[in-house]
């Protein structure tokens, strides 16, 4: 416990402390259920979106597995030298209870609708499959690659407000009481020695009256 002068004024400054620490914790205990709320939800999604991508690029792996077995690695590396588009990758933020977490997006250019950079006559038609399956797959892994990452970024909010909330209602708001009772007690002790004082002097003057008039 701090060592406090046992004044008004420090009292008064003290109860005021008090009231904002009060208010405060109110406050983080509110932002941190909050933010747990909106962490459990990106949890959900993330389990979705894990498994669709997990099943799409099974599917995807399994396509080129078939390829390979059917097509030798000069040729599968010879199709696949030259993609005919190109994506471009955008990172924005949004705010989520004061943390900042990206947002990706991504534009493609270059070879209109068709993403097949080869001729089909000297390729498998599984290779044609996992191009097309790792295409489609390829925005649910962009956004589980947003949703992990706010995850990230959620948690440690989250374990900071906790700490935040812990300190003030274990540490700062109970010593703050402890100091406003202790002063408080300082006070209606100076006080009642003062009062004590009073009556004696009181008491003494009145003697010396009575002894002088008598």
């Amino acid at each position: 416990m701090a060592t406090y002068t046992p004044t008004r004024m420090v009292l008064n400054q003290l109860k005021r402390r008090l009231v904002t620490a009060r208010r405060g914790h109110k406050l983080l205990k509110d932002k941190r259920d909050e933010l747990m709320r909106q962490f459990l939800e990106i949890v959900k999604q993330n389990k979705e979106l894990r498994k669709a991508v997990e099943e799409g690029l099974t599917a995807a792996f399994g396509s080129l597995s078939a390829a390979s077995a059917v097509m030798s690695p000069q040729m599968l590396e010879q199709a696949l030298l030259y993609p005919r588009r190109t994506v471009d990758l955008d990172v924005s933020y949004r705010n989520v209870m004061s943390v900042n977490v990206p947002v990706y997006s991504f534009g493609e250019s270059g070879g209109g609708e068709d993403i097949i950079p080869y001729a089909f006559a000297q390729t498998s038609g599984d290779l044609d499959d996992a191009l097309g399956q790792l295409s489609q797959v390829f925005e649910s892994m962009l956004q589980l690659a947003e949703v992990e990452k706010t995850m990230q970024l959620l948690a440690e909010e989250i374990e900071g407000t906790r700490r935040r909330v812990n300190a003030l209602e274990y540490s700062t708001i109970p010593d703050l009481e402890r100091n406003i009772h202790y002063i408080s007690m300082k006070l209606e002790e100076n006080e009642n020695a003062t009062k004590v004082r009073l009556i004696k002097v009181k008491e003494m003057v009145l003697q010396k009256a009575h002894n002088y008039t008598t």
